[in-house]
């Protein structure tokens, strides 16, 4: 990881690529909710895109639980500590939190997704 004492270049690579992922999504959200407000039905959102961003985000989330789980049951993995990785984690999965909300309460109307605009 990066420490005050020694930053070489694959380390900021390392740490810039870990921050660019959590944030990677962004400009995903907010061209779907550019599309989603310009379509006929208002807010529909196309089944396929959808289906994927969820994927995207419950793999984020999934890898969040993983952690949790290890830091839980593994005593040996229970000093592990990397503020960047678990810090942009959890920053990744709250940017899809509002999405994730919508996709499954239409996945339970079983109705298209639809975004509020």
């Amino acid at each position: 990881g990066i420490n005050a004492e020694y930053m070489g270049a694959f380390e900021i690579s390392w740490a810039f690529s870990i921050y660019l992922e959590a944030v990677a999504i962004l400009p995903q959200l907010h061209m779907l909710t550019r599309i989603a407000n310009n379509t006929a039905e208002g807010g529909s959102v196309e089944n396929l895109t959808a289906h994927y961003i969820f994927a995207l985000g419950s793999y984020r989330a999934l890898y969040v639980l993983n952690w949790v789980y290890r830091l839980a049951t593994q005593k040996h993995w229970g000093s592990y500590w990397d503020p960047i990785v678990w810090v942009s984690g959890v920053v990744q999965t709250l940017l899809y939190c509002d999405f994730f909300y919508y996709y499954i309460k239409a996945v339970r109307a079983q109705k298209s997704m639809s975004l509020p605009v």
